[in-house]
């Protein structure tokens, strides 16, 4: 049964918000208000649907059970109960899974870090077609891409590359992104057609504010420095290049992108504190290892998660066992959704299975 004096308190606040956006408030108050309206309307609606499913429902057994009630009619109440208790159920279990608890990083931009692994040059041009792939997925959501940091391929694609992904819900959709992905397909430079294998590192980060994690000033070791690299005589004249060592954890985060110490530093403290609340929340997570494992795997970044395999165009997740034969739509970002949802689908499962048994 699903906890009606909650249901009766979310429609409660949804009337609320609806009487109180009517009247005179700021604008500051309005965007918030809107928002939590905009959230709540489906759960709202969804509820009443239900309640109204199932009073149709009293209503047909209640005729079903009548002495007074003739055989047709009867016959009639019995056909459509199947139907209507199929949608009483799915009312349910929409509102059940709208009520689990939300990740409170969900809505949050993203620090996206792909990183080449085994494979040499081909690793390399693997996690340039990721990130490309994950620039046309933010394209069609309407979000916004930037890139921080990258460190190109000798033969193309990046060694690593860091960027911040800017959109709403983009943390809930790329969360389970983070792990191993691997790639099998002929290079261009292989005469003989032999299938390589390579693979890429992918992590996902919330973006984290200054309110959610502290960072003492005399825990940093900053070392500024001369760029590297390509630039023209300003990168070799000038100590533009920023390196932020986190002495407790040992974290070093390097940023020499921008001609602008200032602005290097700035994203290098960017970065930093998105790994260090990673870590935290890594850390948290592994308290609750046993009620991950029934989920869709630790986030771990050694975790194989993920197999495109080129020349059967097929795409697999581990972790659900899916598999999908539309690689170059995935590679497009076009049908990377249909992953994302069955990962989301299975990780809500888990949590309605931990729920049920009372974890």
């Amino acid at each position: 049964m699903l906890p009606e004096a909650k249901l009766d308190t979310l429609l409660a606040r949804h009337a609320a918000l609806e009487a109180e956006l009517t009247g005179q408030v700021s604008a500051d108050t309005y965007v918030k208000l809107s928002r939590e309206l905009a959230e709540l309307a489906p759960v709202a609606e969804a509820i009443k649907a239900y309640r109204a499913a199932e009073a149709e429902r009293a209503g047909l057994d209640a005729m079903i059970a009548d002495p007074a009630t003739d055989a047709e009619m009867r016959v009639m109440a019995e056909g459509e109960r199947p139907a209507l208790e199929a949608r009483r159920i799915a009312l349910e279990h929409g509102i059940r899974v709208a009520l689990l608890p939300r990740d409170a990083m969900d809505e949050r931009n993203v620090v996206l870090e792909i990183r080449a692994g085994t494979g040499g040059d081909e690793a390399s041009l693997f996690a340039g077609d990721l990130f490309r792939m994950y620039e046309r997925y933010a394209a069609h959501r309407g979000w916004s891409v930037e890139t921080i940091s990258m460190s190109e391929g000798t033969v193309g694609g990046f060694k690593e590359i860091i960027a911040e992904i800017k959109g709403r819900g983009a943390f809930a959709r790329l969360k389970f992104e983070s792990g191993v992905h691997r790639v099998q397909r002929v290079p261009d430079t292989e005469a003989s057609g032999r299938i390589h294998t390579s693979a890429a590192t992918v992590a996902v980060l919330p973006e984290a504010e200054d309110v959610d994690i502290e960072v003492k000033d005399g825990d940093l070791r900053i070392e500024t420095m001369r760029a590297q690299g390509a630039g023209g005589q300003h990168v070799n004249k000038t100590e533009s290049a920023i390196r932020i060592t986190h002495i407790p954890t040992g974290i070093v985060v390097s940023m020499q992108d921008d001609r602008s110490q200032h602005r290097n530093r700035a994203k290098a403290m960017a970065i930093l504190r998105a790994r260090l609340y990673d870590s935290e929340r890594q850390q948290r997570d592994a308290a609750r290892s046993a009620e991950r494992r029934g989920q869709v795997g630790s986030g771990d970044r050694s975790e194989r998660i993920r197999t495109y395999n080129f020349p059967q165009g097929r795409v697999s997740d581990h972790r659900i066992s899916l598999t999908l034969y539309k690689l170059p739509q995935v590679m497009q970002g076009e049908a990377l959704d249909e992953i994302i949802d069955a990962l989301i689908t299975e990780h809500q499962a888990g949590l309605l299975a931990a729920e049920g048994a009372g974890v």
